[in-house]
């Protein structure tokens, strides 16, 4: 057995500054830290996937022109000129939401003044632009499933890919969602 000298703490004592739990209080805010930047990083993606989704719907809307002006143009179709302009929307919002994400990552500021204004802002603009992008894709997917059982063509292909990358979109945005409601609890309870 050896002893430790006079003076030293054995190295199974808990810090001096550590709870009864023997787990130092500096470690259990490092890790509050670590937990508080992940629903940053989440969204950040998730706006980011939400962004790629909306433009794509939007490109492939707006080119879905087969037979100027006839049948087999998506703007004869008033529920595909809702799903573009709901798409356009969409990446607007998207677009705006990261570029202020990066900005905040970035310089550590926000646009928004206040935390829990930018909470609230962010909260609500996802859910906004969440119902617009799925009434806007509920609105033409039944009329493309009606022209698909009578012809099955690249205008009603192109259709369809535009409405599926609306509703990818919708559950990009929808889950940003989520995490702003997340962080909106969190500014509740501050």
């Amino acid at each position: 057995m050896s002893s430790a000298p006079a003076g030293d703490a054995p190295h199974d004592a808990p810090a001096p500054d550590a709870p009864a739990g023997g787990v130092p209080a500096s470690r259990s805010i490092a890790e509050r830290w670590k937990m508080e930047a992940a629903p940053v990083r989440a969204r950040l993606l998730l706006r980011a996937a939400a962004w790629l989704f909306s433009f794509l719907a939007l490109v492939v809307m707006a080119t879905d022109v087969h037979g100027r002006g006839g049948p087999n143009d998506f703007s004869t179709y008033p529920e595909y000129n809702y799903c573009l302009g709901v798409s356009i929307v969409a990446l607007l919002y998207a677009t705006a939401q990261l570029l202020r994400d990066l900005h905040r990552l970035s310089s550590g500021r926000d646009l928004v003044a206040g935390r829990k204004v930018a909470a609230i802002v962010d909260f609500t603009g996802d859910q906004v632009v969440a119902y617009f992008l799925i009434s806007g894709l509920s609105a033409a997917a039944p009329v493309t499933d009606y022209m698909r059982q009578g012809a099955d063509n690249l205008f009603n292909d192109s259709a369809a890919a535009a409405i599926s990358m609306a509703f990818f979109a919708f559950v990009a945005i929808g889950l940003s969602a989520l995490v702003s409601g997340y962080n909106l609890s969190l500014e509740a309870l501050v």
